[in-house]
């Protein structure tokens, strides 16, 4: 049944009242979402992950070469969010997800990354394949699988609630641009979740 004065082709039109989520964003003409970059991220880690589930043991190339592809991803992705998302929610975050502030939760983030990073060196100390390399891939899928979870329930809720819509867009540009240029690999270095801080508050 259609209203009067109303067309059966009537379509509402956009406005950020009726916006529920990121996707929808890009009926407002901003086609790119930091918190949508990380999530895509951390969905292919994870999927990375299964894939090693599923590789047989003896099957060594198979194994090596999707870990390496793996730790790349999750190296140039912690550096990409330190170098590029976190210094901006420490300028405009409030804490979420229990979180007090922004500055505690950028500290944890920092110390999960470098967790995530030492346990995913560790891998590299052992022949692929190997009881003891499956349990250092287990020990880092560990750690980043408790890290994912509290960044999104945490910092990523909390940046959308405080960035705008550009700002959003912006980032999301510069991330992508980093992870390309980095697309081979990146010199992981652990930071101190401290002196992180202090320097970009």
């Amino acid at each position: 049944m259609t209203l009067p004065g109303l067309s059966d082709k009537f379509t509402p039109q956009p406005t950020l009242d009726n916006l529920t989520n990121s996707s929808r964003l890009r009926q407002l003409g901003v086609p790119m979402d930091i918190t949508d970059l990380i999530l895509n991220d951390h969905h292919e880690q994870r999927r990375l992950f299964a894939y090693l589930d599923e590789i047989e043991q003896t099957n060594t190339a198979a194994l090596g070469a999707v870990w390496g592809r793996l730790k790349i991803l999750l190296d140039v992705h912690a550096a990409a969010e330190e170098a590029l998302f976190y210094p901006q929610l420490l300028k405009i975050g409030t804490g979420g997800g229990g979180e007090s502030s922004a500055a505690s939760e950028t500290k944890d983030v920092i110390k999960d990354h470098n967790e995530i990073r030492d346990a995913a060196a560790e891998v590299g100390q052992h022949d692929v394949g190997s009881d003891a390399w499956r349990q250092a891939v287990v020990n880092t899928r560990e750690a980043n699988g408790d890290h994912m979870a509290e960044e999104e329930r945490q910092d990523l809720a909390d940046f959308r609630q405080h960035a705008s819509l550009q700002l959003r867009h912006d980032i999301a540009v510069s991330f992508a641009t980093f992870e390309a240029h980095h697309a081979a690999g990146i010199d992981a270095q652990d930071k101190d979740p401290e002196s992180y801080v202090n320097d970009r508050s």
